[in-house]
């Protein structure tokens, strides 16, 4: 039981030995394998989700098409680089899987939740995930300039807000 209860804690394996535990960690996808991923998503859905869906979710991989390329500027560790990784990898597909799962009868007409149906509420997570994607496309496009600028940082400073010996100079 001791055996048992030191793996419950972390502190072993099943032989008894005290080997630490790898975590598994998956690779960040390049920006090819991203184009490869995104451009499969419409032709799975195609002829299965209703135009209002198709016509969302082809907004959603334009941006993306876009945005992919300019994700080496944004560097590593970015908000803007993960949500537009983690919609391509994740969010879309799994969105639009877990609505093409249901029948259509039902998923298109009786409500689930608030009143809500599962086309209703897809709607609402495309939509999100548009507006998401298109606020990451244009702020690389918009800081970009601004980091590669000579003089960031460093702005000129108002005769207001000049200081000379601890009081500020109004004049």
């Amino acid at each position: 039981m001791g055996g048992w209860f030191k793996r419950l804690l972390g502190g072993g394996d099943a032989g008894g030995t005290d080997t630490p535990v790898q975590p598994t960690v998956r690779a960040v996808p390049t920006g090819d394998q991203l184009i490869a991923a995104v451009d499969a998503i419409v032709p799975q859905i195609s002829g299965s989700v209703p135009p209002m869906v198709q016509a969302r979710v082809e907004r959603i991989v334009n941006t993306v098409r876009e945005t992919i390329p300019r994700l080496n500027q944004l560097g590593a560790g970015s908000r803007d680089a993960h949500s537009v990784m983690a919609t391509v990898t994740s969010y879309l597909p799994e969105a639009l899987d877990t609505y093409r799962r249901l029948p259509r009868s039902f998923a298109d007409r009786r409500p689930i939740d608030g009143g809500k149906t599962a086309l209703m509420i897809l709607i609402d997570q495309l939509d999100l995930l548009a507006v998401t994607m298109t606020t990451s496309s244009r702020r690389p496009a918009v800081r970009t300039p601004m980091r590669s600028s000579p003089t960031a940082g460093s702005w000129p400073r108002s005769s207001a807000t000049r200081r000379t010996g601890g009081e500020l100079n109004l004049g």
